[in-house]
């Protein structure tokens, strides 16, 4: 019989310890994840975390981010309480102050700025997560501003926006029921490890992949029956080359596209512009892999489903027309709204597509309100304006510099990062010079520094939050433990702010649940049912895809079909955009004579998300220096060593790293991960050059010079 201390040393939960497993979620990662947690509690204290065994997303799995909770939630640089800055901006001289206070003072100085200057010079920024995004945007829209805006203007809606044009929504990749894969910047191992194993489940059981990436990754290694390497921002111009063969050879579903399918025969003859006379040049991939990929996709593409990574492929001057052009290989094939192809879905929550009908929408734009001015990077990039209800957060350090077409005087922060900012020195030039700014932020960053209050918010762990999962499910989580000091969930302080500021919002007013309860309102589970299950529950409500039925209702596009060629652009000359989803080269006027090489960043690595792990000290032990990865035929006409420190220089500057030799990356290229302090990468990365369509940052396709340091 095990003794007291014995069973307290294993952590064992029992009566005798007072240990306890309360149930909860990881949203340290990607939004689509949030693995089920088991929290192991002792005396309102977390000992130890485990993946939840009885959660349909991980089934008891935890990735090495999730594993490090405890650090994560524990970190000694958490804010711990309200805070007024003492000092210059960037200087992190701060007094505590009370929550009245800190509360009272943004309520005033916010409805101050709206009487004199307009609600629209007032900015909501939303950063990860994405748990309070709608009350958030409510909250904007109440107050009478437009600007909302989140890090999505960087990250996911890139692609979104391309299916819009294509089909008006949104789409996923039916993996598991497809006889071929086409896996484009697709590295689960890194990405996404409980896609890692279905990935690997589908090989064993026969499935074709085709796998696409610029570095030749572990994925390509594993899994790969078929692996092309462009260089960065080529993507377009080979999936063009794709189309070109199937088109050319008749591997395309003619009976799909003629009943399906918009403006193929412009898209086909534009595509013979892609052919062995150019594509190699081009794109870096031989023409012969071309061939290959397309008869394979003849061969074993019937169903094809297609992953087209929407950040690696969007951070790009051509990034969304390249992600059309990918997706276009979905369309020319009849692999649209069939099982095991790409299926149409409807977002239940926060970009979840759950399989069941939430409010979320109609909350949101119910208090919209209407004859507002046009928001953040409207007059910029206005096909985004046009598809999406957000401001484009990308031109926001333009618009505070400039103070055009209107001048921006405050604005209110969770969780923004100038390191997810392309030219992250401007973003903080901007943040000095605003008027009034306030951040909520778990732990004090840089760019909390210059903020002139900062709030502390809580952890997943020490709040209550609904989560959608795919396949049905919902959850609504308990706090496992107090909020840690003085923090306060966010959407709690939103709900708050709206009451300070009497705005006319019944329902924001009322709180978090009461707008969940809301939301919800359409599915027969309660919130209070959610909670008291304490584990995710299967909504009554779940509607599993019906093929083709999308594409016999009509889709809401100007045409009702699949458009190959965007009517929506077609309309607006004005805008400057192809209607076809043509190639751009990604590397413009930089000159190649004094920056040789090709960098890019934003990769991912297993034990790391943007900068939020870089302060873990389990996590950072596995890379405890920023690293530069390059060729090692480049590194040794460069005369550079493994561990050398080396110069990375572009026109805006330069940052110094560590040296990573390595054959996976290809010749020519420098890859640095991003968000560290010593190394940022994005204050190398222009702020001018943006995708004329979505507004999204050339962060993986840049010119840039190397030399060792010394």
């Amino acid at each position: 019989m095990a003794t007291k201390e014995e069973l307290l040393k294993a952590k064992i939960p029992c009566a005798e310890t007072g240990i306890e497993i309360r149930h909860s979620l990881c949203d340290i990662c990607s939004p689509t994840s949030h693995c089920g947690v088991n929290c192991y509690v002792k005396d309102g204290v977390i000992i130890k975390v485990e993946g939840d065994e009885n959660h349909p997303l991980n089934q008891g799995l935890l990735c090495t981010k999730g594993a490090s909770n405890r650090q994560y939630v524990y970190r000694e640089d958490r804010i711990k309480t309200p805070l007024k800055r003492t000092g210059p901006r960037g200087s992190g001289q701060y007094e505590p102050i009370t929550w009245d206070e800190a509360l009272d003072t943004i309520a005033k100085k916010l409805q101050g700025y709206k009487a004199q200057y307009g609600a629209q010079s007032v900015f909501f920024f939303g950063g990860y997560t994405k748990w309070f995004r709608p009350i958030l945007q409510r909250l904007a829209y109440s107050f009478g501003t437009p600007n909302y805006g989140t890090e999505s203007s960087s990250c996911f809606t890139s692609g979104l926006m391309a299916w819009k044009v294509a089909a008006a929504t949104p789409s996923r990749p039916d993996m598991k029921n497809s006889r071929l894969f086409l896996g484009w910047a697709h590295n689960p191992y890194y990405t996404g490890y409980l896609s890692a194993r279905s990935t690997e489940n589908l090989k064993k059981k026969g499935v074709k992949f085709i796998i696409v990436d610029t570095m030749y990754t572990q994925t390509a290694e594993k899994i790969a029956d078929l692996f092309l390497q462009p260089r960065p921002g080529t993507d377009g111009a080979l999936a063009l080359a794709i189309a070109n063969e199937l088109i050319e050879n008749g591997w395309v579903d003619h009976d799909f596209i003629s009943k399906y399918v918009h403006g193929f025969e412009e898209y086909a003859a534009y595509c013979r512009g892609f052919n062995r006379t150019n594509v190699e040049a081009l794109t870096g991939v031989p023409y012969e892999k071309v061939q290959q990929a397309a008869r394979m996709i003849h061969d074993y593409g019937h169903p094809m489903s297609i992953k087209e990574s929407s950040a690696p492929l969007a951070h790009h001057i051509n990034g969304m027309q390249n992600y059309r052009a990918i997706m276009s290989l979905a369309i020319i094939t009849g692999n649209y709204d069939v099982k095991g192809g790409q299926i149409p879905v409807e977002f239940t929550y926060t970009h979840q597509a759950s399989g069941y009908h939430t409010l979320e929408h109609e909350f949101v734009k119910e208090a919209r309100v209407f004859n507002m001015p046009a928001p953040v990077g409207a007059q910029r990039f206005p096909l985004w304006n046009e598809l999406e209800h957000e401001a484009q957060a990308m031109d926001l350090s333009r618009q505070i510099l400039e103070g055009t077409p209107y001048p921006l005087k405050a604005l209110v922060c969770f969780g923004i990062n100038n390191r997810m900012f392309p030219d992250s020195k401007r973003m903080l030039k901007a943040l000095e010079t605003v008027d009034f700014y306030v951040d909520m932020d778990l732990f004090m960053t840089d760019c909390a520094k210059y903020a002139d209050i900062v709030l502390p918010a809580c952890t997943s762990f020490e709040r209550e939050e609904f989560k959608s999962y795919p396949g049905g499910w919902a959850y609504y989580t308990k706090p496992v433990i107090q909020p840690l000091y003085e923090s306060r969930p966010d959407a709690d302080v939103m709900c708050e702010l709206a009451r300070r500021m009497d705005l006319d919002d019944t329902l924001l007013k009322s709180g978090y649940r009461a707008c969940l309860e809301y939301i919800l309102s359409p599915i027969s589970l309660s919130v209070q049912t959610l909670q008291d299950a304490d584990t995710p529950l299967r909504v009554p409500e779940f509607k599993p895809h019906e093929p083709l039925a999308t594409l016999r209702r009509g889709l809401k596009t100007p045409t009702g079909k699949l458009e190959l060629k965007s009517e929506l652009i077609a309309g607006h000359p004005e805008w400057g955009l192809d209607a076809l989803p043509t190639y751009r080269e990604p590397l413009d006027n930089i000159d190649p004579a004094e920056y040789p090489m090709t960098l890019t960043s934003g990769g991912r690595l297993p034990f790391a998300l943007h900068s939020r792990l870089h302060d873990v000290p389990w996590l950072r032990t596995l890379r405890p220096k920023a690293c530069v990865e390059l060729n090692p035929e480049d590194a040794q006409a460069l005369g550079i060593l493994e561990q050398d420190t080396v110069e990375i220089s572009t026109p805006l500057g330069s940052i110094t790293a560590a040296a990573l030799l390595s054959r996976h990356i290809q010749k020519g290229l420098v890859s640095l991960y991003h968000g560290y302090r010593e190394a940022d990468i994005s204050s190398l990365i222009s702020a001018d050059r943006l995708d004329p369509y979505s507004g999204f940052p050339a962060c993986r396709s840049n010119r840039c010079r190397v030399s060792k340091k010394g």
